[in-house]
C-alpha cells in the first residue's frame, strides 16, 4: 500500500491523466445515451404516420427494422455503412462491444407490434410510454441519479420517478383520464426497472398497452 500511495504522490501527472481519462469516458457514455435515447423519442412520430396510414407505418417499421438488421450484421463483418454504422457505433453501451445492437430492432418491433394488437388510443398510449417512459428514464438516471436501492437492480428512484411523470403527462393528454394515465405509468415505470435490456422495447408497449385496455374496459 505505501508502494502504490508513495507512487501517486511522487507522479501527480499520473493522478491528472486518471482523472482526465474518467471525464472524458463519462463523457462519452453520456453521449452515447443521449444519442441513444433522441432515438427512442423519435418513435413518438409513430402514432402520427399511423393517423394517415396504420398498415404502411407498420410496413415501414418492419423494413425499417429489417434493414438495419442487415447493415448491423454487414458492420459486424467489417463492411461500414456510410453514416449508419457510425450512428449505431456512437449508440452502442460497452456492453455491446463486437456483437449485434439489438436496441433499435426491439424498438421498431416494439412500435409496430404496438399498432398491430391494440386500437387507437391504447397504441399511442403504449408507443408515448416506449418513446418517453423509456427515453427519459435512462437520461434522468443518468445525469442525476443517486440512489439506486438494489429492488431497482442498478436503475435510479430518480430516472423511475421521471418514467412515471412522462408517461402519466402524455396518457393523460391522449386518453383525459387520471386512472388510465396512472395504470399506464405505473406499469411503465415498473416493467422500465426490470433488468431486461434492450427487450423493454419489447415489454413495455405490449404490457403498457393491455393495461389500457382493460382499465379503459372498467373507467
Amino acid at each position: 500500500m505505501s508502494f502504490i500511495y508513495s507512487m501517486f504522490i511522487n507522479n501527480p501527472g499520473r493522478i491528472s491523466v486518471i482523472r482526465k481519462n474518467n471525464v472524458n469516458s463519462a463523457r462519452g457514455e453520456l453521449k452515447s445515451e443521449i444519442v441513444r435515447k433522441s432515438i427512442h423519442f423519435l418513435i413518438a412520430l409513430v402514432p402520427f404516420m399511423a393517423a394517415i396510414n396504420k398498415m404502411a407505418t407498420v410496413s415501414i417499421l418492419m423494413i425499417g427494422t429489417l434493414g438495419y438488421a442487415v447493415m448491423e450484421y454487414l458492420r459486424l463483418s467489417g463492411v461500414k455503412i456510410p453514416m449508419i454504422s457510425s450512428i449505431t457505433s456512437m449508440a452502442s453501451r460497452p456492453r455491446d462491444f463486437g456483437r449485434f445492437v439489438m436496441g433499435p430492432v426491439t424498438l421498431g418491433m416494439g412500435a409496430a407490434i404496438a399498432l398491430l394488437l391494440y386500437p387507437s388510443n391504447a397504441a399511442i398510449i403504449a408507443i408515448y410510454a416506449l418513446a418517453f417512459g423509456d427515453g427519459f428514464a435512462s437520461l434522468i438516471g443518468k445525469f442525476f441519479g443517486k440512489w439506486r436501492p438494489a429492488f431497482l437492480f442498478g436503475k435510479s428512484v430518480e430516472g423511475s420517478f421521471a418514467c412515471f411523470i412522462a408517461v402519466f403527462i402524455s396518457a393523460y393528454a391522449v386518453s383525459s383520464n387520471l386512472h388510465i394515465a396512472f395504470i399506464a405509468a405505473f406499469v411503465t415505470m415498473v416493467v422500465e426497472a426490470m433488468p431486461l435490456e434492450d427487450y423493454d422495447n419489447l415489454a413495455i408497449p405490449v404490457t403498457v398497452g393491455l393495461a389500457v385496455q382493460l382499465v379503459s374496459a372498467v373507467f
